[in-house]
């Protein structure tokens, strides 16, 4: 019989690096999920924009179920097939024409940024090294992508940083026509960002850098690691703002839940990193490409596609009705099934009350910042767990006003 375990022990046997929620789930199937008491909660946070089909998936299930009896890990001195028709998924469906696999987002962006300057320093020179990204960025947790991403909050307490990388306003072309010049090797965006509070850009924005990275031969970074495999309602989100990448980056939703990662890029660029030159142990694994695979298959198909958008509908009404009545929210904004509400002045620097109040209520959401309020539930969620999520997140508010400001 397995231990027992209770939040109070991740507080005791964890490195404190989380705040979790009080209950600790148990289990769950689709968009619902049940805490270690029983209770229910519908999910509109979906692991951060990774559990794009839900929880559980029979064909996900299928598909790690049936690698597993085949080929678990055999690192990266050999191929193996179910990685290989990944690639082949992956490039068929998008500018790429190789890919790189990994394990999470972060590791993603790394492979992303190093290729950038190997590109620069190999055509180049050395001194071609600069990388441009933008302010309320996030692009992962290593000290090269915290670096990148344009929160000091995350990186000030690991300097010395690495060098030659600038930061100008997101959505400012302005800014950032003042940054990028020859000595530019990347420029790194988000075309939503996500955690830094579910910001759009501006098609004149990304069409702008991508004139500017053309200009100056400089790689066109795009972070889709939250906006890509169908989250936006497109594929990835490149294909919405009609400005292709240089590279691509790729995970959460990839793996719909198993771990994995990809850098997407053109063959021109690719051959910059040659053997010994980058690598990973555990990237490019069969098990993950076997769920990644099945995913990909299931998601990208126009009416899976599709139904994002009639879904972002559901909740840009739902959360609409929810504001008119009382109030809370300043903007709701998001592509697709990115969704971002931000607080209304009185309730300013308070999103994590909120979600706190959504557990209370039954429904898992997630936050972008203090200030706003953000859902990413799966692609698949039905109309009738959209219409009761808000419900429950409707009392949630209620009860949030009820108690008032803090």
């Amino acid at each position: 019989m397995q231990q027992s375990m209770s939040r109070q022990d991740f507080d005791r046997l964890m490195v404190p690096t989380y705040a979790p929620a009080t209950f600790v789930p148990d289990r769950a199937a689709g968009s619902r999920l049940w805490d270690q008491a029983g209770k229910e909660y519908i999910d509109f946070a979906g692991g951060i924009a990774v559990n794009a089909l839900g929880h559980a998936h029979p064909a996900l299930q299928a598909a790690l179920q049936e690698q597993a009896t085949r080929l678990w890990h055999t690192g990266n001195g050999y191929t193996n097939a179910p990685i290989l028709r990944l690639a082949q998924a992956l490039t068929d469906a998008t500018f790429a024409d190789k890919a790189f696999f990994c394990n999470s987002g972060a590791e993603a962006n790394e492979a992303a940024l190093k290729l950038a300057r190997k590109v620069a320093h190999d055509r180049v020179g050395m001194h071609k090294s600069g990388i441009v990204a933008f302010s309320n960025a996030f692009h992962g947790r290593t000290l090269f992508t915290v670096s990148a991403g344009g929160q000091p909050a995350y990186s000030k307490d690991f300097a010395p940083l690495p060098g030659a990388i600038s930061h100008a306003p997101f959505n400012d072309l302005t800014a950032a026509s003042q940054l990028i010049d020859d000595s530019t090797c990347a420029v790194i965006v988000e075309p939503v960002q996500g955690e830094g509070g579910v910001l759009p850009a501006t098609q004149a924005f990304l069409q702008g850098l991508r004139a500017l990275c053309d200009k100056h031969q400089a790689l066109l970074i795009f972070d889709e690691v939250q906006t890509g495999v169908g989250r936006t309602g497109e594929l990835y989100a490149y294909m919405h703002y009609g400005v292709t990448p240089d590279v691509l980056t790729t995970a959460k939703a990839l793996g719909g839940g198993f771990p994995i990662g990809a850098m997407l890029t053109r063959d021109d660029l690719a051959t910059a990193l040659v053997v010994g030159t980058h690598g990973t142990t555990y990237g490019g694994n069969p098990l993950a490409g076997a769920v990644a695979g099945k995913v990909l298959e299931l998601i990208n198909q126009p009416a899976m596609l599709a139904g994002v958008k009639q879904r972002h509908e559901w909740f840009k009404e739902g959360l609409q009705a929810i504001n008119q009545r009382l109030g809370v929210f300043s903007e709701i904004r998001g592509l697709g099934l990115l969704i971002g509400c931000v607080l209304s002045p009185a309730w300013a620097g308070q999103a994590k009350a909120f979600t706190l109040a959504a557990a209370e209520e039954g429904v898992m959401v997630l936050i972008a910042g203090a200030n706003v309020v953000r859902f990413a539930p799966a692609l698949n969620i039905s109309e009738q767990e959209v219409a009761e999520g808000l419900r429950r997140f409707e009392r949630a508010c209620e009860n949030r006003l009820e108690g008032g400001a803090s």
